[in-house]
């Protein structure tokens, strides 16, 4: 038997994670790209994700960084959660803008990571910026895709 394509690992990670994540599906959060330890996804900002400002609420924000941040941490097929996460925003969402989040992973050991993950607009410019802190929990991601099959 050969050792699985780690590209494919990644992707099929990524989807299958995506598919079982409700609140992603729920923001239209889609998946970009996968590869080991990175992600790419992107989510268009509606008129309920505005804030008392007019401009998108932070929360909305981190949301797409921290699904990033999760398929990109989760692109081995080695189950891991958030251990901390942080965010600095930037300038403001605006209505309508379609945001794109890159997870890249910086670090990972035995049992943690840490991964960056920048949010930009579709006019390439900077809005947020997160680091997250992973941790490896017990199983697998694709192990459960199996068992559904």
């Amino acid at each position: 038997m050969t050792d699985p394509n780690p590209y494919d690992v990644a992707r099929r990670c990524a989807e299958a994670l995506l598919q079982r994540d409700a609140a992603s599906r729920a923001l239209g959060i889609t998946l970009i790209s996968a590869t080991p330890g990175s992600a790419q996804v992107s989510m268009r900002v509606r008129d309920d994700m505005l804030q008392g400002h007019g401009t998108c609420h932070g929360g909305f924000l981190f949301a797409l960084a921290d699904t990033a941040f999760a398929l990109a941490c989760n692109s081995h097929d080695a189950a891991t959660v958030a251990q901390g996460c942080s965010i600095e925003y930037l300038v403001p969402g605006q209505l309508g803008d379609q945001l794109v989040a890159h997870a890249q992973e910086l670090h990972r050991g035995k049992r943690t990571g840490t991964y960056d993950v920048r949010i930009d607009n579709q006019h390439g410019q900077p809005v947020a910026l997160f680091r997250g802190k992973s941790y490896q929990v017990r199983g697998t991601v694709l192990a459960r895709e199996t068992i559904d099959k």
